[in-house]
């Protein structure tokens, strides 16, 4: 069995894969201050639950764009596991071109959404993916990574408009039964999810005009099943890519 972990802003997912399967995966809060022992029993609790014997996994693959957790989450793969974890990046052999100024900018969750939806869908390729900001990652025909587009995401966007602006509260994030809000809840929600549905539909009409391609267009994230019930220009949602990315890259690393 392969321990994958996706180290992100907010969250942390952990999966566990046998062969090609995913058989479990959890979510957790990112807390910089939890250590290396305090995720151990965190992920044990996990295995523990769903009848997963620690001992059976043999392997660990993470993505990270939270650089002090990479650090911890590699010391618990070497004390808890004995194994040296495999940890995304674009210096190691990814079996793809990547097209950016500097690759080493790359995010290792970006990379691992473009190697998992190459793997499943070819190219060419875009790949939205619905996090604390929001990313579009493109995808050639022949599978290099060519670059792509950040935003601010839907949950940082709503919590940054409370915060500045002192009378608007917190929401929820789903979608009003109307674009013209009849209370001021509503009219944040009709702004931020009509709005990113705006958003998305036209930055992927401009990627693909920019390609001179129709390209496939899928998307993942914690919010991607919601938005992708909105637009037609969303063609798939696969929550799990971040971890399928893992899971390639340490079947390629390991296997040279």
């Amino acid at each position: 069995m392969l321990l994958t972990i996706d180290i992100g802003n907010t969250h942390t997912v952990v999966g566990i894969f046998e062969g090609k399967h995913l058989v479990a995966d959890w979510r957790m809060a990112s807390i910089g201050a939890r250590t290396a022992d305090e995720n151990w029993l965190t992920v044990k609790a996990f295995c523990a639950d769903a009848g997963i014997e620690t001992k059976d996994i043999a392997g660990v693959g993470i993505s990270s764009v939270v650089p002090d957790l990479t650090d911890i989450f590699e010391e618990f793969a070497r004390k808890y596991f004995h194994v040296e974890p495999v940890t995304v990046s674009a210096a190691l052999d990814l079996g793809i071109t990547i097209r950016y100024n500097e690759p080493t900018a790359v995010g290792a969750d970006r990379l691992c959404n473009a190697i998992a939806g190459y793997d499943k869908y070819g190219g060419p390729l875009i790949i939205i993916d619905f996090g604390t900001a929001t990313t579009y990652d493109v995808v050639s025909q022949t599978g290099d990574y060519l670059g792509g587009v950040i935003t601010l995401g839907l949950e940082s966007s709503a919590a940054e408009l409370h915060r500045r602006a002192a009378k608007l509260p917190k929401i929820e994030l789903h979608f009003p039964v109307s674009i013209i809000g009849r209370d001021t809840v509503a009219s944040m929600q009709a702004g931020m999810m009509f709005g990113t549905v705006e958003m998305v539909e036209g930055i992927v009409r401009r990627i693909r005009k920019e390609l001179g391609a129709d390209a496939r267009v899928i998307a993942t994230g914690g919010l991607s099943s919601i938005v992708a019930e909105h637009t037609d220009v969303i063609q798939a949602v696969e929550p799990s890519l971040v971890l399928d990315g893992i899971r390639l890259i340490w079947e390629r690393v390991t296997r040279h």
